[in-house]
């Protein structure tokens, strides 16, 4: 996290909703969404051609095609185990119903209090498992720390509390740090011991696993996952995720699931298209390396413009930054838009497959010239 014109020290409070969205009026210049999540980039051109080539026959539906087929197949290869995949619309879908097929309703889920799933899934998880609990951990920087782990096992083994079944880990974390694969092994060595499960929520995986340098299997279930999500519609893909289970076992009528919850689509095969496209010669791995430099250059630039000290590592394609009211007013005045994460006055910058140079140059002026004005008025 950058400090940009203003003396904000360390965020306090976690802001959630609607109310995240900047709603300033503009009064100058159109509006511009490059910086305000990498859900707002589109289609990269590959998952594009794939669907127009998945669209000039009729084929087999809900998931019979040969292109549904042969994704599951390249999955396997990529993570380099037998495991079951299925396609979702989105990651709520994917995170909910995975762990709805891990938990019963008296069952807790043990996550990070930023996490996703519960900041920012409306309860979907709670709805899906017909009742499971978040358990919510502490951790710095949006890891969750080892020892309170183990202190939340032992606080909810009574009878009267729900039982911890799952231990849900997002990678790249809400603050956009990633998890240590040492990190994630002792995690899930203290879940396996205590019965418990290993779910992944893997919306940017793309990103850790481009910090990382490692192979999926060794980010994976070779560190003890069980299950996980994988994002593509962050990462270029566009239409779909994936819901990956490492034990076959776990998996057991899913697709039941999926149907019950109208996540089985129709003509499955523009889906598998597009996840096919990102999978071809580490397109995947491609994008989000892409997406990661440009967050390390948009922070590099904003750090020259102000000399501000960094206090969350930017290690995947997130740049947090401490905006005062007058530099923030003149930026969106400009026409940015982007998320009001943390208080005080703490903001996420998203970059994606689709960031450029000459973007974070554009917003680095106007960065820099909403500075100089604040310094005058």
């Amino acid at each position: 996290m950058l400090n940009v014109g203003s003396n904000h020290g360390k965020a306090r409070a976690f802001a959630t909703g609607i109310d995240r969205v900047l709603a300033t009026p503009m009064e100058a210049g159109r509006a511009r969404f490059d910086f305000t999540s990498d859900n707002t980039a589109g289609f990269c051109p590959e998952a594009l051609k794939a669907i127009e080539a998945a669209n000039r026959e009729s084929v087999a539906s809900y998931g019979e095609d040969d292109f549904t087929r042969r994704l599951c197949d390249r999955v396997r290869e990529v993570f380099e185990t037998d495991c079951e995949v299925f396609l979702v619309f989105n990651g709520t879908a994917a995170n909910s119903l995975a762990l709805a097929q891990l938990c019963q309703p008296y069952h807790g889920i043990v996550c990070h209090r930023h996490a996703h799933i519960q900041t920012d899934e409306c309860g979907a998880p709670e709805f899906f498992t017909g009742g499971a609990k978040l358990i919510l951990a502490e951790g710095q920087n949006g890891r969750i720390d080892p020892d309170e782990f183990q202190a939340i096992i032992a606080r909810f083994r009574d009878l009267h509390s729900h039982k911890p079944r799952v231990l849900s880990l997002t990678q790249a974390t809400e603050y956009g740090t990633v998890y240590q694969p040492d990190q994630i092994s002792a995690l899930a060595d203290v879940a396996h011991h205590s019965d418990m499960l290993v779910y992944l929520d893997g919306a940017r995986f793309a990103n850790a696993a481009a910090t990382l340098g490692k192979s999926p299997s060794d980010l994976t279930w070779r560190l003890g996952i069980d299950a996980m999500s994988f994002g593509g519609i962050k990462n270029g893909g566009g239409n779909a995720e994936l819901v990956i289970f490492c034990g076959k076992e776990l998996a057991r009528e899913f697709e039941y699931r999926l149907k019950q919850a109208g996540q089985l689509s129709s003509k499955m095969r523009f889906l598998a298209a597009t996840w096919l496209a990102l999978l071809d010669d580490d397109l995947w791995l491609r994008n989000a390396r892409h997406a990661n430099a440009c967050a390390d250059a948009l922070s590099q630039e904003l750090r020259r413009i102000t000399n501000a000290t960094a206090v969350f590592p930017v290690e995947a394609n997130e740049v947090f930054v401490s905006l005062s009211a007058g530099v923030y007013d003149r930026i969106t005045r400009a026409g940015w838009r982007f998320y009001n994460f943390f208080e005080p006055g703490v903001y996420r910058l998203m970059c994606s497959w689709a960031s450029s140079q000459e973007l974070i140059k554009d917003f680095a002026r106007d960065v820099e010239a909403s500075i100089q004005a604040s310094i005058q008025s």
